[in-house]
């Protein structure tokens, strides 16, 4: 059998080398000993070795790679307020506008809440100052239980109140009423139960 033109021995003709084989030439040249044919035929050898043994990876089909979860039907938007019940309205109202320098709306009745309301304007968002409006407020019953008043909840835009309704219902989370109101910025709005989540009453607006 003629010689290859590298002039590195011809192959063995029962098979290529082993790896056990070139384990060994391996640790000779690393002592400085001869190995057949000499060091750069051994490298050859190796890297002809490793290429023929090297496991082979499996193209992800075009099927499986464009293969996406469907979306929510809704969305979050931003932080519209965050609701501060009050024991004195005109009191908390004076303290944003003249100490803090704010600037307040006057006080908004909006009876089929429950509640009248002072925008308290952030520029990035804004805060709702609530008093009890009538006998069967739930400001009231917040207000007995903390009487300096508080935080009372958050409210988050979202880009559909309707479907954010269906979604949650089947997701188990409670909403306090069967379906959307108009809010105190004339939108619906609904409420989830505060045990469902984290302990706040979070209000959701159509944005």
């Amino acid at each position: 059998m003629p010689r290859p033109r590298s002039g590195c021995p011809a192959p063995r003709p029962s098979s290529s080398p082993t790896l056990t084989h070139l384990g060994k030439e391996w640790v000779a040249f690393q002592n400085g000993e001869p190995t057949e044919g000499g060091g750069g035929c051994f490298g050859r050898r190796l890297f002809s070795r490793l290429q023929t043994s090297a496991p082979k990876v499996k193209a992800l089909s075009t099927s499986q790679s464009s293969h996406q979860v469907a979306g929510p039907v809704w969305n979050l938007g931003r932080l519209n307020h965050v609701a501060i019940a009050v024991p004195d309205l005109e009191k908390a109202k004076a303290f944003y506008e003249n100490v803090l320098g704010a600037q307040v709306s006057e006080v908004v009745p909006v009876p089929e809440h429950g509640v009248s309301v002072v925008f308290v304007n952030l520029g990035n968002t804004k805060m709702e100052l609530l008093h009890p409006l009538g006998n069967d407020s739930p400001i009231a019953g917040f207000l007995q239980r903390n009487k300096a008043g508080g935080m009372h909840h958050v409210c988050i835009e979202v880009d559909d109140i309707n479907a954010s309704v269906m979604d949650l219902k089947e997701k188990k989370i409670r909403i306090l009423s069967e379906d959307p109101k108009i809010g105190a910025h004339g939108k619906p709005v609904i409420f989830l139960h505060p045990k469902d989540c984290g302990g706040v009453l979070v209000e959701l607006e159509q944005a």
